[in-house]
């Protein structure tokens, strides 16, 4: 009988491998799973209108009773966000004041808390309750797949220096490679992005349209230093930050800010300015409408499906919005 003799170093070396590859190829799994299977946080009941005032809002003509509604309804909310002349921002779909940091996403159907982007590839939003699983999901991802590039490139460059039969099943080695290399070149890229937003406290969708303050809008508006904005949404316990179990700080609904809160609902057409990361921030372009219900912002937030999308809006906000959805 003729018996193959394995060498101890090959065994080895396949045992190392297989060490190090299921607790990847776990947390990578988990942390998928638990963004994709996370519930998507949702406006607290306090936000939503009364029937009665959701019903007198929609009837009233007078623009100034409808600030009036609106003001009086969200006077005792917790909300430092507003439209920019000063208004609460209203969601005409949910029938609510919308939440600091909250936004409507027109794939889900209702208004979201902290939404960042409602993503295809957990057919679910990106928001307060499953950013730090999504974080973690592109971090094991890149992980995984520059491991699996690593530990295939010795068996790759035996390929094409002859060094190996090149046999049928060699083209597996081929494929895994190739696929590794370039879903780890795209998620470099994407991982990297979003930890800048976490250092940075901002949602994607912050960081192409700034929050309005009282001040005016400012994308650094809720940064609290990069410490801090990391612990905002890993957590306090260092021993749970790189596990997908939910330890993000907060509610969901209240943010903690750079500045005071403010303290009335004021336009802020006599705002002073006086540049970037001071007291008052330069107000600068924000596609919140000067209306009162805000038709470009729901615009932006929710599609164009009636067709009702301003004439002003160029392409490339069109495609802008559809990345921002999608």
């Amino acid at each position: 009988m003729c018996v193959v003799a394995v060498p101890n170093d090959r065994i080895a070396e396949k045992v190392i491998y297989l060490l190090i590859y299921h607790p990847l190829l776990i947390m990578f799994g988990w942390s998928y799973m638990r963004t994709i299977f996370q519930p998507t946080g949702q406006v607290p009941r306090k936000f939503y209108l009364t029937k009665q005032d959701s019903d007198r809002l929609e009837r009233e003509a007078d623009e100034e009773v409808q600030r009036s509604i609106l003001i009086n309804f969200a006077k005792d909310l917790p909300i430092q966000n507003r439209t920019t002349i000063g208004l609460p921002r209203y969601c005409e779909k949910c029938k609510c004041i919308k939440p600091d940091r909250c936004h409507h996403c027109s794939v889900c159907g209702y208004c979201v808390l902290k939404m960042d982007h409602h993503c295809p590839w957990v057919n679910s939003c990106v928001s307060f309750t499953s950013y730090k699983f999504f974080v973690l999901f592109l971090g094991y991802a890149l992980i995984y797949c520059l491991y699996v590039a690593a530990t295939t490139l010795k068996y790759f460059i035996q390929f094409w220096t002859g060094g190996s039969d090149k046999g049928m099943g060699k083209f597996h080695i081929l494929f895994l490679f190739f696929v590794a290399i370039m879903f780890g070149i795209s998620l470099i890229s994407l991982f990297g992005y979003h930890l800048y937003l976490t250092f940075h406290n901002r949602s994607t969708l912050e960081s192409f349209r700034a929050p309005v303050f009282q001040t005016g809008a400012d994308k650094d508006g809720f940064s609290l230093g990069t410490y801090s904005n990391f612990m905002e949404v890993f957590g306090d316990n260092k021993l749970k930050w790189f596990l997908p179990v939910f330890t993000s700080k907060g509610d969901g609904v209240f943010f903690p800010t750079k500045t005071a809160p403010a303290l009335s609902y004021q336009t802020m057409g006599n705002t002073p300015s006086f540049g970037d990361g001071v007291t008052y921030p330069t107000r600068t372009i924000d596609l919140d409408s000067d209306g009162l219900l805000g038709d470009r912002q729901r615009w932006m937030e929710e599609g164009d499906t009636a067709g009702e999308g301003p004439s002003a809006v160029s392409n490339s906000s069109v495609q802008l919005v559809s990345y921002l959805e999608d």
